[in-house]
């Protein structure tokens, strides 16, 4: 597997990427300023992976209100793909349809993968803590699940 290029760094401003969303509007970063976001990027709706962790996310959710966090999950999957799974999975949170690859790319999640020796390109499982003024807090590259969710609140908590 190949590292990627960082396009990002700790304290900087956060690519302001607009990305239809689930709830039919164009969605961007800056709309949420003044609040901290969560950017979880996942490689397929319906997956199981990718389900775990959005309902891991979705249980977790009413704690990441209350730290004055917004969940956004971001996947290239279209819109139409992300309703079902909002429905099937009951995700209180928006999903963004990142279809043309534009905020996993100004992310740097969009890499080489490997799979039982075949290679590809794909999104590699990663999260992004951004704070109230739009700037990255935190980030976690590929992402095992086994208390992610838990770490990403801890850290929400603990950013001003």
């Amino acid at each position: 597997m190949t590292e990627s290029i960082k396009s990002i760094e700790i304290g900087k401003k956060a690519p302001d990427v607009k990305l239809p969303a689930s709830n039919g509007e164009t969605v961007k970063l800056s709309d949420f300023r003044g609040r901290k976001v969560i950017l979880f990027f996942y490689p397929k709706d319906q997956t199981p992976t990718c389900t775990q962790e959005a309902c891991e996310f979705r249980d977790a959710h009413s704690a990441f209100e209350e730290a004055d966090t917004v969940l956004i999950g971001i996947s290239p999957d279209p819109v139409k793909s992300h309703l079902r799974f909002i429905e099937k999975q009951g995700l209180p949170y928006l999903l963004l349809a990142d279809e043309k690859l534009k905020a996993a790319n100004a992310y740097g999640v969009w890499q080489e993968k490997q799979l039982y020796g075949r290679k590809y390109m794909g999104i590699v499982r990663s999260t992004f803590l951004i704070d109230k003024k739009g700037k990255l807090a935190k980030e976690w590259r590929n992402v095992k699940l086994k208390g992610h969710i838990e770490a990403v609140l801890e850290a929400a908590k603990a950013t001003k």
